[in-house]
């Protein structure tokens, strides 16, 4: 039976994909620090699961070498996800985003090197690594921004220019993710997301945007927008983002050392304000908002060239913002108990 090692396995996405892992036969390792929103409910929900007896759970934090270590061995993959994930609060706490993002990640990366047999490694870093491409000329339209020279989107090639304690911090360690596959010969990937959501997911103002607004559509709240809602994201459901884990150990060889843009692509954009449409549909509220100020760093348009992770890892994304949006919101109505509390 394959062991995998999931970090930061109580969030969003590590729950999400521990789940798919449990349900596929592997054991599964979860290393958590308990720190998110969220984090106890997914762990009931995991643990009242099938194959919940091949679960195993360390509470501990990344930057705890001597605790990484002990965790690291004896398994067959480690999905890195753990992490300080929003940009906001890399600029009130940049040593805390720093310690966790770039110290957590190496210390990862030490202890699978001085493993007898090395597992694999997928670290998940961000779009954030790219700055906030300024230089690149957009177009307004009514409801959102749009790239005024016809490109598809953002591919791997385009120069690095961390913007944001939080760009630097992720930027540096899939650097060293993707140098320690070409200097110690490790198997390791690097995924450079846009825009994940799906059920489980408890976005805030900082993190998780189409959750965060989801929940307000459904406590029917007057929310806050950084900028006019016209900035663009191609969002991507969990279940495409898990497809592509999947693709990624499968075909370990080629995706060796390499780092790929991954999110919904060109066919799978959304704004701020488009998204607010589709939950007046969902919700029968109208949603209402008030301008906030900016974000540092902030992309008013951000759309992944996925072409590079079609070809190598044969994947693509197969679920459109309306569906995912539709299948995201039902979750949030049917947990109301998690999101009524404190109220």
């Amino acid at each position: 039976m394959k062991r995998a090692l999931v970090t930061g396995g109580l969030g969003f996405i590590g729950s999400n994909l521990t789940k798919r892992l449990l349900s596929t036969g592997w054991n599964v390792t979860v290393f958590d620090n308990f720190s998110r929103v969220g984090v106890k409910a997914n762990l009931e929900w995991l643990r009242d699961g099938s194959n919940a007896d091949h679960l195993t759970v360390i509470r501990g934090d990344v930057r705890d070498s001597a605790t990484v270590t002990k965790a690291v061995h004896n398994v067959d993959a480690i999905f890195h996800l753990a992490g300080q994930v929003a940009a906001t609060k890399s600029i009130t706490d940049p040593r805390l985003d720093f310690e966790t993002n770039t110290i957590g990640t190496f210390n990862v990366l030490e202890a699978v090197r001085s493993c007898s047999s090395p597992p694999f490694i997928l670290f998940t870093s961000t779009n954030k690594v790219y700055g906030d491409l300024s230089y690149i000329p957009i177009e307004e339209l009514t409801k959102r921004y749009s790239y005024a020279d016809g490109r598809a989107g953002i591919s791997e090639t385009e120069p690095l220019n961390f913007h944001s304690p939080y760009g630097c911090s992720k930027g540096a360690a899939d650097q060293y993710v993707r140098d320690y596959a070409w200097i110690y010969g490790l198997s390791t990937a690097v995924f450079r997301m846009s825009a994940i959501y799906g059920p489980r997911q408890f976005g805030t103002e900082d993190q998780g945007w189409v959750a965060y607004f989801c929940i307000q559509a459904f406590l029917q709240r007057k929310v806050g927008l950084y900028g006019v809602g016209k900035q663009v994201r191609d969002i991507l459901y969990i279940d495409d983002l898990l497809n592509a884990f999947e693709a990624a150990y499968q075909h370990r060889d080629e995706s060796q050392g390499e780092i790929f843009n991954i999110g919904g692509g060109q066919g799978n954009t959304l704004s701020i304000l488009e998204l607010f449409d589709l939950l007046e549909e969902l919700s029968g509220y109208r949603m209402e908002w008030e301008t906030i100020g900016s974000r540092p760093g902030d992309q008013m348009i951000y759309v992944s060239d996925i072409s590079k992770i079609r070809r190598s890892l044969e994947w693509q994304p197969m679920v459109t913002p309306k569906e995912g949006v539709e299948q995201l919101y039902k979750w949030i109505v049917s947990n109301a108990n998690l999101f009524h509390e404190g109220e």
